[in-house]
C-alpha cells in the first residue's frame, strides 16, 4: 500500500449538466480545482482521468430498463409519459442530451477511485464529481439520474469482499444509498442531515435502522433547521466515532455534500467552513484507525459554488494529502480571475468571519433537540456498549 492520494478528474465530468440554470453545477469542479492549482496543492501526476461505467457495472444497482429509459432519453427518443414513470424530464432532473454517457463517466469515475484505493495504487482517492445518492434502482431523483456511490458500494462487496462505511454529510439524506443496502449487513449507512421535515426527499428518520439481515445497520441524525456549527459537529464526531467503532469497517466511503452551509440556497442550515474542516479530518482518522488508510470520498450537493463549494471540497483534497496551506487569505490571483465572473463577492479567507448571519434566536432549543436526536440515533449502540462492559 502506498501513501500517494489520486484525484479522479477530467473535463468531460462538466458534460452533466441540465441547463444553464440548474442550480446543480459542475463547473463547481474547475472552480476548485483551480483553486488547488492555484496554491501548488495539486499535482498532475495524482489527476487520473474517469472511466465509463459499463452497463455490467451500472446493473449492479439500477434495473436494465431503467438504464434503456436513460439512453434513449439522451437521445430524444423516450416519450413524455415514459420518461416520467422513470422520474427523468421532471423539474428537479430534466433531460440533457448524452444524459447516459455523462451519468455513465460520473459513476466509472468512483469506480476510478475505489479501484485506486482496493489494489493499493492509492490510500486515499477523492471524485468530486460523484455523490449523486438520491438515485434509485428503477428511477432518476434529486437531481441524481445513476446513484455512483451505490454502483460504488456494491462493487466494493462483490469485486473486493469488503465491509463498508458510508458516511454522507449532505444537507439532504442520503435515500438512494440507505435504501440500497437496507438489508445488508456488510454495509453500514451513517447520514448526517437536515430533518425532512422541511427539506427533500423527507426521509431520514431515526427509526430507519435497517430491516432483516441489515437491521441495526443503518444510522441516521436529522438535526433541526438552522443547527449551527458546534451542535452540528458534535453530533457528527460522536456518530462517526461510535458507529466506526461498532462496524469496524474494511473501507470508509464520504459523500461530501457541501450544502449545510449557511450560503446555500436550498437549505436551512447555518455552518459555516468550520464544519468543512473537520468532516474530513475525522474521515481520515477513522480511515486510519480501522481501514488500514482506505478512504475514498466523493462530492455531493454544494449549490453556492462561488463562495463555499471550491473552499470546502478544496479542503477534503489537502486533508487527504496532509496539505495545511488552508488558512488565512485565499490566493490572490484566484480571487482576481473568478471574481470577474462571479455575480457575488468572493470570500477573501479560507474560513468565514465570526459575524457570517446574525445570531439565531433558536440556539438553546435546537441545540437541545440535537442532544436527544443523536441520543436516540446511537441508543442501540451505546445500550449494547454498555451491557457489554457491565
Amino acid at each position: 500500500m502506498t501513501d500517494s492520494c489520486a484525484f479522479v478528474f477530467s473535463e468531460e465530468l462538466l458534460n452533466y449538466k441540465f441547463s444553464t440554470h440548474h442550480p446543480f453545477n459542475q463547473f463547481r469542479l474547475k472552480l476548485t480545482i483551480d483553486l488547488l492549482n492555484k496554491i501548488d496543492a495539486l499535482d498532475p501526476m495524482q489527476i487520473i482521468p474517469p472511466r465509463m461505467a459499463t452497463d455490467e457495472e451500472l446493473m449492479l444497482i439500477h434495473d436494465p430498463a431503467f438504464i434503456e429509459a436513460v439512453k434513449k432519453a439522451g437521445n430524444g427518443k423516450l416519450s413524455k409519459e415514459v420518461a416520467e414513470n422513470y422520474g427523468l424530464g421532471t423539474e428537479d432532473t430534466p433531460i440533457f442530451s448524452n444524459m447516459h454517457e455523462a451519468s455513465s463517466l460520473l459513476v466509472g469515475g468512483t469506480l476510478t477511485a475505489v479501484d485506486q484505493v482496493m489494489t493499493g495504487k492509492a490510500l486515499h482517492a477523492v471524485n468530486l464529481g460523484g455523490g449523486l445518492h438520491h438515485g434509485f434502482r428503477g428511477k432518476a431523483s434529486g437531481f441524481c439520474v445513476y446513484n455512483d456511490s451505490s454502483v460504488a458500494i456494491k462493487y466494493l462487496l462483490e469485486k473486493y469482499q469488503a465491509r463498508v462505511l458510508y458516511v454522507d454529510t449532505d444537507a439532504h439524506h442520503g435515500d438512494g444509498v440507505q435504501w440500497s443496502f437496507y438489508d445488508e449487513p456488510n454495509v453500514c449507512t451513517l447520514s448526517i442531515h437536515e430533518t425532512g421535515r422541511y427539506l427533500f426527499p423527507g426521509t431520514g428518520n431515526i427509526n430507519e435502522r435497517g430491516q432483516g439481515a441489515g437491521y441495526g445497520y443503518s444510522f441516521n441524525i436529522p438535526v433541526d433547521a438552522f443547527t449551527e456549527d458546534e451542535s452540528w459537529l458534535h453530533a457528527y464526531t460522536h456518530a462517526i466515532r461510535e458507529v466506526a467503532d461498532f462496524f469496524k469497517p474494511d473501507v470508509i466511503l464520504t459523500q461530501n455534500g457541501v450544502d449545510s452551509h449557511y450560503y446555500d440556497p436550498l437549505t436551512h442550515l447555518s455552518a459555516t467552513m468550520k464544519i468543512y474542516r473537520e468532516i474530513p479530518k475525522l474521515a481520515h482518522e477513522i480511515a486510519h484507525q480501522y481501514c488500514g488508510g482506505r478512504w475514498i470520498a466523493v462530492g455531493g450537493g454544494g449549490y453556492d459554488i462561488w463562495r463555499v463549494v471550491p473552499r470546502a471540497w478544496a479542503m477534503i483534497w489537502l486533508e487527504m494529502t496532509e496539505n495545511r496551506i488552508c488558512y488565512g487569505s485565499l490566493p490572490a490571483d484566484w480571487l482576481e480571475y473568478w471574481q470577474k465572473k462571479s455575480p457575488v463577492e468572493l470570500p477573501k479567507e479560507w474560513d468565514d468571519p465570526e459575524n457570517l448571519y446574525p445570531p439565531i434566536p433558536r440556539k438553546p432549543e435546537i441545540t437541545e433537540k440535537n442532544l436527544n436526536t443523536l441520543e436516540k440515533a446511537l441508543y442501540p449502540i451505546r445500550s449494547q456498549k454498555k451491557s457489554e462492559t457491565g
